[in-house]
C-alpha cells in the first residue's frame, strides 16, 4: 500500500488551493470564458454559452476540490478531470469561432488554455512521481 501524502511547501506547511498559480490562471481563464459567453447571440444563451460557462467553472473548481482532498492521488485525479473540462472549453470556443458566433478574444483564450493545460499536466506528473515513488531494491 502506498502512503497518501499531502502537497506541502518546502517548509512543511500545506498549500491552499488559492496559493496555487495553476488555480489563479484557471480563474483568469474562467473570467475570460464568461466574457466570450456573454458576447454570444441570445440564441446561444442556453446552448453553447451555458456549456462554455460550465466547462470554465469546472476547471478551477476541480483544482480546488482536488487540493482539498486528503491524498496526492485524489488531487492528481481531480487535475485529470480539470484537464478534461479544459479540453471541453477549448472545443466549445473553437466551435463558436467556426460558426462565426464570435472571433474576438478566442485566440488569447486558446493560448491561455494551452498554457494552463501544460501547467496542469506538469503538476499532475509531479504528483504522480510523489504518490508513486520508484521502489528501490537493495543490492544482493
Amino acid at each position: 500500500m502506498r502512503p497518501n501524502r499531502q502537497i506541502q511547501l518546502d517548509i512543511g506547511v500545506p498549500v491552499s488551493y488559492r496559493d496555487l498559480e495553476v488555480w489563479k490562471r484557471a480563474m483568469d481563464l474562467a473570467e475570460a470564458a464568461y466574457a466570450i459567453a456573454r458576447s454570444l447571440p441570445d440564441t446561444e444563451r442556453y446552448g453553447l454559452a451555458q456549456q462554455m460557462r460550465r466547462s470554465a467553472v469546472s476547471v478551477p473548481s476541480c483544482i480546488a476540490e482536488g487540493r482539498s482532498r486528503l491524498s496526492t492521488r485524489e488531487f492528481a485525479r481531480f487535475l485529470a478531470i480539470a484537464m478534461g473540462s479544459l479540453a471541453e472549453l477549448e472545443t466549445q470556443c473553437l466551435l463558436a469561432a467556426r460558426l462565426g458566433l464570435t472571433r474576438e478574444a478566442i485566440d488569447p483564450l486558446l493560448r491561455s488554455a494551452n498554457e494552463l493545460g501544460r501547467m496542469l499536466q506538469s503538476l499532475r506528473k509531479s504528483l504522480d512521481r510523489n504518490a508513486y515513488p520508484q521502489e528501490t531494491r537493495p543490492n544482493r
